[in-house]
């Protein structure tokens, strides 16, 4: 199997960012991914999109779309849009009517931070998703870097002090948010996870201080989505633009928060009767079925059914485990870095079926 590594939902200055797509792809080039998604505020940009290549490392740009309602108060529901090749903005006002202009287009629909806490001492709102009852989106971007920093931000000390460190930031997606997948997929939903750096690069100050939020390569090396496919990249831009949405669609992905380690190399799959299932895949249970997962390195690794922590492996790298019931398997898995214990990897799901 092929694996991809993606960083998607970011923004450039022709929404609230403070880089250009150049600079975003010179970024990315730094950090070694095959592939960026941008995602300006209601703007679908024009021209960008394509393959950039500096010496033998190359990237690959795409251009999507963050769409949210302008006239709502306060302005939550945001969806990342996603290969629609369309401007849909104009559809924000009514929810379900964007989602399926989305899908219509060929596209794939993110709910955006769907949990995403106020931060009062900064004048910054609640912009949770609310809107659930919203049928046929793809997924939910589970885990989301930026506002992760934003749930941090209690006062201006603390701002101060994890804007001088981001390394101390991540800790894993909200539990309001692996909970809110989890019951989605209970009641038999696809829902496919992804995870978004939500890059801006804020230029800010406090005082004498000034930083940038965040650069873009460092966040292009932290919260990323990995992509797994049987098929590899060619270097053609419409051939590979299909791989990485089917493959986004599928499910066929994990994120990985590669900071503290690299999550490349992570596989987790389930074989049966029928064959072998990957992530995003569909298996019979019919006589059994033995799930095998592998980690780049020895780190604590939980399988979970249906939400429910199954079996827990501390300091393996090689975990199986065997399985007669049916039903929606992910995994976890956490490392200690910074003298915390924080998210590392969280698969897709396989699904098993009687």
């Amino acid at each position: 199997m092929n694996e991809f590594i993606i960083n998607l939902h970011m923004h450039t200055t022709y929404s609230d960012g403070s880089g250009t797509h150049a600079e975003i792809v010179q970024a990315a080039l730094l950090a070694g991914l095959d592939a960026v998604i941008t995602t300006d505020h209601n703007v679908l940009v024009n021209g960008p999109a394509g393959y950039y290549q500096d010496g033998d490392r190359k990237v690959l740009l795409l251009v999507g779309e963050e769409v949210h309602d302008q006239t709502a108060t306060p302005q939550k529901n945001h969806l990342l849009v996603i290969g629609a090749g369309r401007e849909l903005a104009q559809l924000a006002s009514e929810t379900q009517r964007l989602v399926d202009g989305v899908l219509k287009s060929g596209g794939l629909a993110f709910i955006a931070h769907p949990v995403d806490p106020a931060a009062p001492a900064f004048g910054e709102p609640d912009i949770s998703w609310e809107k659930w009852e919203v049928k046929n989106f793809t997924g939910i971007e589970l885990w989301n870097a930026m506002s992760e920093f934003k749930s941090l931000l209690k006062d201006h000390l603390r701002a101060a002090f994890y804007a001088f460190n981001p390394k101390l930031v991540a800790r894993g997606p909200f539990p309001g948010a692996l909970q809110k997948w989890d019951e989605l997929l209970a009641n038999g939903k696809r829902v496919v996870a992804v995870g978004g750096s939500d890059a801006h690069a804020f230029h800010v100050s406090l005082g004498p201080l000034r930083r940038t939020l965040f650069p873009y390569e460092l966040h292009f090396r932290s919260v990323n989505t990995h992509i797994i496919s049987d098929q590899s990249l060619v270097g053609e831009f419409d051939h590979d633009r299909r791989l990485i949405l089917d493959a986004l669609g599928d499910g066929h992905a994990f994120v990985g928060y590669d900071l503290p380690a690299a999550t490349r190399g992570f596989r987790f799959s389930a074989q049966g009767k029928d064959g072998v299932a990957w992530m995003g895949d569909e298996i019979g249970v019919k006589e059994g079925v033995t799930f095998q997962i592998h980690l780049p390195q020895r780190a604590e690794c939980l399988l979970l059914k249906d939400g429910k922590v199954i079996k827990t492996w501390h300091k393996r790298e090689i975990c199986t485990h065997i399985t007669s019931e049916a039903g929606v398997y992910r995994v976890e898995v956490y490392i200690h870095y910074q003298g915390r214990r924080r998210g590392w990897i969280f698969s897709n799901p396989i699904y098993i079926k009687n």
